[in-house]
């Protein structure tokens, strides 16, 4: 009983018949879930991330918790907020040119393709680039590619590797699993192509950020269990991975920006059918069978009610045997994984999880 009143709470529901949100991207929004028992203000963010939610609030965008998935796909993003940052300070916002992109379908729907970033210097090297498989985030239901851009582009140049940025089905539209079965499906796809863009298949790293920080474990999970090559790491950046709504993070950053726990009652209830859903172990990622994994990275963001999921999936994947790191980074958000041009703390994240790969990569 105590499960199902928690899950309905993510969800934004009373029960199952509210669970149930059409399809279309205009489906009015859940009603707000009831707050915490126990809700704090989240610690203060160091001044340069507070510059960046500043920047992000004088773009007055509205609540998503309270808007339908068209009008939230048309806010004004994290992305924006930090390129108005880069532009106080003189910063080119123009996309690197170290690092080109080319975009390539995975399927037939028009969402199933791919965008592959590849590093200039390495055109001619003669020698197969490591590849990152990376999924972006924005709860299954807004973001794409475009908004995250900047994380792809800088491993790609950094690792000196091919990245394959991942776009996939979103919710209401498609709902769960087909974002999970989308990036099981570009995985595949990945190592049959890799290849012919100048790409080692055999050396293979997942990577990616909230929902997709899900994704990547999620479709680590998929490859062991279908005999598929195994990657050879694990980048997990502030990924959901745990359907208690009571956990710590869920009430110290239940009122923080950009993302608040709100917002997740909000997501659940656009991506998913049933209140089921939301322990299906590939969305509540610490009750899967987590043994036999790659060596995986988690990086999480202090001020952000997705912290102890991070936390949580680390504590289960050491206790089915796994080796991973897990690290949490003071004064920075949700989102801050993109924005090491003008946050410390998210420079920090990025060098971090840069010589993980690098080292899983063995290229030091």
């Amino acid at each position: 009983m105590k499960k199902l009143m928690m899950t309905a709470a993510l969800l934004g529901t009373a029960g199952i018949a509210g669970a149930q949100s059409r399809s279309s991207v205009n489906a009015p929004p859940p009603p707000p879930p009831p707050p915490p028992h126990v809700a704090t203000q989240p610690p203060a963010p160091a001044a340069d991330m507070q510059a960046v939610l500043d920047a992000h609030m004088s773009l007055q965008p509205k609540p998503i918790e309270t808007l339908s998935p068209l009008r939230a796909r048309l806010q004004p993003s994290a992305a924006d907020a930090t390129r108005k940052v880069m532009r106080t300070r003189g910063l080119s916002t123009a996309p690197d040119p170290a690092v080109t992109t080319q975009d390539l379908p995975y399927g037939s729907d028009p969402m199933q393709y791919a965008r592959i970033y590849k590093p200039v210097a390495a055109a001619n090297a003669g020698t197969p680039l490591p590849v990152v498989v990376y999924y972006h985030g924005g709860g299954w239901v807004i973001a794409d590619v475009n908004v995250y851009d900047a994380v792809p582009r800088l491993l790609s140049k950094q690792l000196n590797a091919i990245v394959v940025s991942v776009e996939y089905r979103h919710a209401p539209e498609a709902k769960f699993p087909a974002q999970h079965d989308d990036a099981a499906a570009a995985y595949r796809w990945t190592l049959q192509n890799a290849a012919s863009w100048g790409g080692n298949p055999a050396k293979i790293a997942l990577a990616g950020e909230s929902a997709g920080g899900n994704l990547a474990v999620a479709t680590a999970i998929h490859a062991r269990d279908n005999g598929l090559t195994a990657p050879l790491h694990i980048l997990s950046v502030y990924p959901i991975a745990n359907s208690d709504m009571n956990l710590p993070s869920r009430r110290d950053s239940a009122n923080a920006k950009p993302l608040n726990t709100a917002m997740l009652a909000w997501f659940g209830h656009y991506y998913t059918t049933s209140m089921a859903d939301m322990q299906d172990p590939r969305i509540n990622l610490v009750k899967a069978n987590l043994r036999g994994l790659p060596p995986t990275t988690i990086v999480n963001a202090q001020i952000d009610p997705l912290r102890s999921d991070g936390e949580t999936l680390a504590a289960a994947m050491r206790a089915a045997g796994d080796k991973v790191e897990q690290r949490t980074f003071p004064g920075v958000t949700h989102e801050m994984f993109g924005m090491g041009s003008v946050v410390r703390g998210a420079y920090d994240a990025n060098m971090y999880a840069i010589q993980r790969l690098k080292a899983a990569f063995g290229t030091r």
